[in-house]
């Protein structure tokens, strides 16, 4: 996925975990069992997940979702309730995520333009 196909009625999150020192090695196993498992539903268009170099107890997620709708499927899936929630999240000593609107996107303004001409 590029950024031309982000729209600005896409669904964008960025949720960022701090590990619990003792439990970084285990967090870093579920972050990467459960990537693929994310990627593969349908309403996720993107999902990436980075671990800081100067710290790495810290993560970042940037994810993508089409729909309100792909997003509420994401929170049901086995895999988030399982490794996420389950797994995860006792081993974070702190988890934030928030929602943020696009401002724009490549394919919006081509979309604009070819109607204004």
């Amino acid at each position: 996925m590029y950024d031309r196909d982000v729209l600005e009625t896409d669904l964008v999150f960025t949720v960022a975990w701090e590990a619990k020192p003792a439990e970084l090695d285990a967090l870093t196993e579920i972050a990467r069992r459960f990537a693929p498992l994310a990627e593969g539903e349908p309403g996720l268009k993107m999902l990436r997940i980075h671990q800081s170099m100067a710290e790495p107890t810290k993560f970042f997620f940037y994810e993508v979702f089409e729909s309100e709708a792909a997003y509420e499927a994401h929170l049901e899936t086995d895999h988030f309730k399982k490794m996420i929630l389950g797994e995860a999240v006792p081993k974070l000593a702190h988890r934030e995520r928030v929602r943020h609107k696009v401002m724009s996107s490549r394919r919006d303004k081509a979309a604009a333009l070819r109607s204004a001409l």
